[in-house]
Order: C-alpha cells, then structure tokens, then sequence
C-alpha cells in the first residue's frame, strides 16, 4: 500500500491530534499555567480556574468548541431543572474526556489527507498556487486578507506551531470578516468559494457566564441542546454531512443541533503542514475560502444576546462599538437577567432557588466583541463584571447609575470645551480652526480613565453587600461620583494649560472651568454629583 503524503506536499504524512496533544492555554487554581490536550482539560475541569488565552476571542472560541463537544457526547443538561443540579451537584465533565477518546482517530487529526480536522479538503488543487503563509490564518494579523497590495507579509510569514494553527483555525470560523478569498472560483471548486460571509459571531457581543473553575463555566454556559447530539463539524468532508456547495450563492440553513451551531464551519480552509528545524510540527501554507452560513433563530441560537434598541427602534443584539465602550452599556447585562424569561438569562436568574443569599456574587459576566472597519478587523472589546442571583438589582442600580453619571459629567466637558473655543477663537476665525474645539475636549482621556473607576464601582458593591444587604450601592455611587468629578476637572484643567499666558487665555480658562463646575451643582445633573442619594 503506498505511504500517504501530507496535505499538498510529497512528503509523508504528519499527524497531530489535539484531543492528545497539548493546545489548550489553562490557568490551574494554584495559578500555574499550562497547555492542555481536548482530554486532559476534560479530566482536570474542576482544578482548573480559566481558559490563558492571547485575544478576549480566542478564549470565547476555544468556549464555543469545548460547549460543542459536550453537546456533541451528549454530556449536557436537558432540561432548566437538570441544568439547576448540574450547578448545584457540580457534574462532572471527565465523561466527555471519555467520550473523545472513543472517537474515530480520523475524524481528529488535523493534517489528515481526506478530512483534516475543521478544513476543506477539496482546496487541495489550489493550496500551492494560490496559498500564503499562515499569517493569514490568523485574524489581527491578516487583517480583510488583502491588506498589502504586494501581499508580502502573507507571502513570508513565519510558520505557525500547530497549536496556534488549530486556535486560529477555530477563530476563523467564528469571527472572521467578510471579503473576498485569494482564490480561483474554477469549475472544480465553484464560482461562489471567494466570497466569504461574516463569521457567526461578528457583529454582536458574546456573553460568556465564567465561574469559579472551568468546568463550572461549562456547565453554566451549556443548555438543554437542539435537537440530537451530533455531528461535530469535524471537517468539511465528514461522511454523511451534507454541504453547501460553491456553484451557486450560499442559502443560510438552519443549525442541524447545538453542536452543529457551536462548530458551524463558516470558512472552507486548508492548512499544510511541515516541520521546523527543531522537528515540531508547523503550518507554513495557507488557504481560504467561503465556508457555511447559518440561519440563526435569536430565541434559539443566541441564548446570550442582550437586544438592545437602535436608533432607529430596530431591536438588535449589542453590538461592538468603536465609540462607546462596553463599560458604558454593563446595565443592560443585568436588566436582561431580571427581564428576561428564558435562555442564560433566565437560567442565571432560577440560581436564586439554590443560592444562599451570603454568597454575593460569585459569578462573572464577561462580553466580548470584535470591533471591524468594514472587512478590516480593528480591536477586541470585552468586559467582565461580578454576578449574583441574590445582587442583580443591587448591580444594575449601580452599573445604570454609573453610566448616567459618566455620561453626564463627560457631556459637561463637551460644553466647557466649547466654552474655551468660542472665548479663544473670534467668530471670524472659529471656520479657520477645525481642530479647536478637539484642542479643549478632555473627554477622549476622560471615557478609558473612567472605566477603572466603574469596575471599582461593582466591586465595592460586592463588598458593601457582605455588610449591607439593604443599601449596598448609595455610599459606592457618592465615592464613585467624587472620584469621576475631580478625575474629569483634572483632564480638562490639562487640556486649558496649552493656552498662552494672556488676557483672553485667562478669560476663556476662568469660563470653561465655571462652565464645568456650574454643571456638576446643577439641579440637573445627577444627584451622586451633588453629594446627594438617588431615589430612583
């Protein structure tokens, strides 16, 4: 029988399989981290801590896999009342390491010469005309895949570990931009493999509930599943798994179960192995194309979501933005727990019926988003903030408070730069001086300095909440307050100090800073600014 060769190359197979090989960055509870097999996280769930990730997405895509392989083995609540003892019982996951194990050695290896682990084989014809380095693999460094006209940075990368392949590789999947592929839509492969969709989670924030160990934020984030258990999207050839084909524009479909939803393979990519000069297997060529589209049904299949209304009254989930950080939107988080009646949301919230109250919050929420410039991916947005059944009110009170009071104290410094443009600048030359009013507005220092002091903010209810289960938040909002209202005056005080030492400078200055203090005694502005105690 004739030896088998890697994926677009003459040389002999290379195998890796990540249920056995360490791909995992883990933090144990003692602190330690280490890299662990699909298995041995499994096994080691409970004395593990978090998931050691490089990008906020990474650690939600390595999430979203470890979730599909559960509901892949069935290892999974089936109900809100199983799903209630999973938590309280503390289940345990080895059984899914179990489950892997039995699984077929093919379906696993991720150079495999027919069904390479979450790739499309059929890109084989291709791989070494129109492949690059593996640099395109990953998302915040190949940019919308065409980022350099020459495209010399994707010609020349540097071979990829296989561990960071297989991350990257997942991270493609589900949250890659849209956009053209460099590739040829031939008659063997379809006109329709260029064009590429957004990925299933672009576009909106994920929430992913995090508890005390990992195998707590499984069990937190898994649900009664879909539909039956399987199939893993193990590959794009997997025997008995109908695909879309690339003659014809894609029509999204309907996820087939939970596991399918969580390991949709929404890019067709092919990867080619080899090995550095330290015998380690690498990736060191590239290719990508268009994968599957998902029909996703919001009550259904974004149990996370938080709809939020836009402008335009359109109820979306939220979204990444690059102007308004997600501090700013954190009561929406805990509103959805008290309002809304099923998905995570109502889950968290029926913890109370086996919580004690003594036990604050020992939960975390924590969002993340990617923001994009159209095709280009621009940064990761991400939150993480205290969660309790027993603390919900008390959180959203105080994380709603918080933004209004930010909100307000920032506006206040809008209006006292406009104060200083307008005594600095006649009327005459205001035209002449676009970049003016920006000269006095501290609020781009002002919004990343504040957010410190919201995280601080939640955290001191925790505290407060330990010792005052009536009131937890009043005294926190004054401190909180104080803090955004010396903070602010400080930032603009800083921006007033570029002007020159004359008669009209010092005028401008002695107005723009009454401006600022006249807003925080205002009977408008909040009453925390005021040193006074909201009733609302």
């Amino acid at each position: 029988m004739p030896e088998e060769h890697a994926v677009g190359t003459d040389e002999p197979r290379l195998s890796w399989d990540p249920r056995y090989q360490p791909c995992i960055p883990t933090v144990a509870s003692d602190g330690s981290l280490a890299h662990r097999s699909l298995c041995a996280l499994f096994r080691d769930a409970e004395k593990l801590s978090d998931l050691d990730c490089v990008t906020p997405g990474e650690m939600v895509v390595l999430t979203e896999h470890l979730l599909a392989i559960c509901f892949a083995s069935r290892n999974c609540p089936f109900s809100p009342e199983e799903w209630l003892s999973w938590i309280t019982e503390k289940r345990d996951l080895a059984p899914v390491a179990d489950w892997l194990t039995d699984q077929p050695a093919d379906a696993w290896d991720l150079f495999h010469p027919k069904t390479p682990f979450g790739q499309n084989v059929g890109l084989k014809s291709q791989l070494q005309e129109n492949g690059t380095g593996p640099a395109q693999l990953v998302i915040e460094r190949a940019g919308d895949y065409n980022q350099h006209l020459d495209h010399h940075h994707l010609e020349h990368g540097e071979p990829l570990p296989a561990a960071e392949a297989f991350r990257a590789l997942l991270t493609q999947h589900v949250y890659a931009p849209y956009g053209r592929g460099r590739l040829s839509g031939d008659e063997e492969l379809g006109k329709w493999i260029t064009y590429m969709a957004s990925g299933r989670l672009l576009g909106r924030i994920r929430v992913v509930a995090i508890g005390r160990t990992l195998g707590e934020t499984l069990r937190l984030n898994l649900y009664p599943p879909e539909g039956p258990g399987g199939p893993l999207n193990t590959s794009w050839t997997t025997e008995g798994i109908e695909r879309r084909s690339f003659e014809k524009k894609a029509k999204p479909r309907a996820p087939r179960s939970s596991a399918d939803l969580h390991s949709a393979l929404y890019r067709s990519i092919l990867m080619r192995p080899s090995r550095d000069e330290r015998g380690q297997i690498v990736v060191d060529r590239v290719l990508i194309g268009a994968g599957e589209e998902l029909d996703l049904d919001p009550e259904r299949h974004l149990q996370d979501a938080v709809f939020t209304q836009t402008l335009g009254g359109q109820s979306k989930p939220l979204w990444p933005s690059p102007t308004r950080a997600l501090w700013r939107d954190a009561h929406a988080l805990y509103s959805a727990v008290d309002n809304v009646t099923h998905g995570l949301y109502a889950r968290l919230y029926s913890l109370r019926t086996a919580m004690a109250r003594r036990e604050g919050a020992p939960y975390r929420l924590r969002a993340v988003g990617l923001i994009t410039k159209q095709s280009l991916p621009a940064d990761w947005l991400q939150g993480s903030y205290p969660f309790g059944p027993f603390m919900v009110g008390h959180l959203h009170r105080a994380s709603y408070r918080g933004s209004v009071i930010a909100e307000y104290v920032a506006r206040m410094l809008k209006s006292a730069a406009v104060v200083a443009f307008e005594n600095v600048y006649s009327a005459a030359r205001a035209a002449d001086e676009p970049g003016g009013l920006e000269r006095f507005d501290a609020r781009e220092k002002f919004w990343p300095d504040a957010a410190p002091s919201f995280d601080l903010l939640l955290d001191r209810v925790v505290e407060e909440h330990a010792i005052d289960d009536d009131d937890p938040v009043s005294e926190p909002l004054l401190d909180y307050a104080e803090t955004l209202r010396t903070m602010a005056r400080a930032h603009l005080v800083r921006r007033l100090d570029s002007l020159p030492p004359n008669n009209r400078s010092y005028q401008a200055r002695a107005r723009a800073e009454e401006c600022f203090d006249r807003g925080m005694r205002s009977a408008k502005a909040p009453a925390e600014l005021r040193g006074e105690i909201a009733h609302d």
